[in-house]
């Protein structure tokens, strides 16, 4: 897989095709109360979700603020050794980054699906508001009128990881 594919904007599957896999039968009235039952639960649980996905930027966030800090405390005597001994804490460091930006393509992933099933289950209200909200921010593709979260999000850990690889690569030239 190529890398730039990481960094393409998730599509959620195209409507008709969600709308066979999420409508088991013809409703009814109750039916209709069901979904509008649904409807409040699933948006919960994609709201809920963005709340599971700010944690862990903000545990990731705070891992790697400590190490910065840490690696400033010590830049001041570092110690007498090889250079190449700090390649294995760098490797675990890169590791790290892209653990943090595979969890956030996947969160990218999975909300983008939530928020499709929201979108069809409020075909079956009688209102759609979070389509009209999607609607008036432009669908994301628009910065000036709504920017997403993931395209200033992604990019985190990868400056994370260029920061690491400078700092060992000016470390290693000063050893």
């Amino acid at each position: 897989m190529k890398l730039a594919g990481y960094f393409r904007e998730t599509r959620g599957p195209r409507g008709e095709v969600l709308a066979r896999e999420l409508w088991s039968r013809d409703l009814d009235e109750d039916g209709k109360k069901s979904v509008l039952e649904q409807y409040r639960l699933y948006a919960e649980s994609a709201d809920r979700l963005g709340e599971r996905r700010a944690l862990a930027n903000t545990f990731f966030l705070g891992l790697n603020t400590a190490v910065l800090t840490l690696v400033g405390v010590f830049w001041k005597d570092p110690p007498e050794a090889s250079a190449w001994l700090g390649l294995f804490p760098l490797l675990a460091l890169l590791a790290q980054c892209f653990m943090w930006f595979a969890l956030i393509r996947s969160y990218r992933q999975l909300s983008s699906a939530k928020w499709a099933v929201v979108g069809q289950l409020e075909t079956e209200l009688p209102s759609a508001p979070w389509a009209a909200e999607w609607i008036a921010l432009a669908k994301g593709k628009v910065p000036s009128t709504y920017w997403p979260l993931t395209h200033v999000e992604k990019w985190i850990p990868v400056i994370f990881a260029i920061a690491y690889i400078g700092g060992f690569t000016v470390l290693a030239i000063a050893a």
